[in-house]
């Protein structure tokens, strides 16, 4: 038995942004439109929205979004009267959008619902309606029911999480992804990647999820070289959305695991974007867990699942597990992923790290439980 739940519904393809608009206009009377800092991607939405007569308020937010952000924006949405949030942009500004909906409709603050460091409370009502249209090829936030808020004086990240947060439409249209520039192709690709690999190998892994996760590994591992390389080529940017959306199918049915755990703590503590840490973290996650698992649990279904990724990955039949390790640490190197210790990450910081990855969320659905020293082990390496 198995529960899968997705956005109400989802475009998918090339000029698909388009739709946008009458769709919002079905769906409230003014909108909030939450952006990341450079709204140039967005200027087309607006003058459609404009066209449509659907008077919207726009609202960058630069980064990753912080609770008192979602506080500040929520008050606005309200004093605005606005019954309807759209977010464009990256995954930061689409956590924000699901975020503000959720908070627009229910009373408190965001701390009476986030997980880890707030209080965990359900949701008393039905978020406002919300329409999320990524412009990176990463998180797959369009197609998850958690928004991912950073805490300044916590230094650490949580989730705001509740099915009733699914977007009412995703947007994912290919051509918004195309002036992308390498790195951001690269870290943002990584994440979608990580978030293929971990659904696949987690303890909530299901029927569904499996079908997912397959074929985005496979999309993913042979058209992140070309997106990076060559930005311009549609094939590429088209299977990375694709596999950027299958892999927030996947991990919001799924869970995640020990990259992911760390991406939390990480991005908190550091200025570090969510995706260049998980792409830093996946290769040594991948072989820590892989040791764990045949020291501690071989007869696990996880070891021969990690065996499939390897084949996924690399094309080859007869791949093994350790080739998925060997894999992922060679397009790290090829894409220019910088170690965690570009962002400031030190010997000292490693301990805190591994105490909050191991108290994580999404380390509840990682393989196996990981000791603090393999946690250790992986940041170390990682840094």
């Amino acid at each position: 038995m198995f529960e899968f739940a997705t956005a109400t519904r989802i475009l998918f393809g090339e000029g698909t942004i388009g739709q946008a608009a009458p769709a919002a206009a079905s769906l409230g009377t003014r909108a909030l439109l939450v952006t990341g800092a450079d709204t140039t991607r967005c200027a087309p939405l607006m003058r459609a929205l404009h066209d449509t007569s659907l008077p919207f308020i726009p609202l960058a937010i630069a980064g990753e979004p912080t609770i008192q952000q979602i506080r500040s924006a929520s008050e606005c949405a309200r004093d605005e009267r606005c019954d309807l949030v759209i977010a464009m942009g990256g995954g930061s500004a689409i956590d924000a959008g699901k975020a503000i909906a959720a908070m627009l409709k229910n009373p408190g603050e965001p701390l009476d619902y986030l997980e880890v460091i707030g209080r965990g409370q359900p949701l008393e009502r039905t978020p406002a309606p919300m329409i999320a249209i990524p412009t990176t090829a990463g998180t797959g936030s369009e197609v998850t029911r958690n928004a991912v808020l950073a805490s300044p004086e916590h230094r650490v990240k949580a989730s705001l999480r509740s099915a009733a947060m699914l977007p009412r439409l995703a947007v994912v249209d290919p051509e918004l992804t195309l002036e992308l520039p390498p790195a951001v192709t690269a870290s943002t690709g990584l994440d979608a990647l990580t978030q293929l690999i971990e659904p696949y190998v987690s303890r909530r892994a299901n029927a569904m999820t499996d079908l997912y996760c397959r074929e985005g590994m496979r999309c993913a591992a042979a058209a992140l070289p070309k997106a990076y390389t060559n930005g311009a080529d549609r094939a590429a940017r088209r299977d990375m959305a694709w596999a950027s959306l299958l892999g927030g199918l996947s991990l919001a049915n799924a869970g995640l695991g020990a990259v992911h755990g760390f991406a939390a703590p990480v991005g908190g503590m550091f200025p570090a974007p969510h995706g260049a840490v998980c792409a830093a973290v996946l290769p040594y996650a991948i072989d820590v867990n892989i040791r764990a698992l045949r020291q501690r649990a071989p007869e696990s279904d996880a070891l021969r699942r990690y065996d499939e990724v390897a084949r996924l990955l690399t094309g080859n039949p007869q791949a093994t597990a350790a080739d998925a390790v060997e894999w992922t640490a060679e397009i790290c190197r090829r894409l220019e992923i910088p170690p965690l210790r570009s962002y400031g990450v030190r010997p000292q910081d490693f301990d805190e790290l591994a105490q909050k990855a191991a108290k994580a969320s999404s380390m509840k659905a990682n393989p196996i439980e990981l000791t603090h020293d393999e946690l250790m082990e992986i940041v170390t390496r990682a840094a």
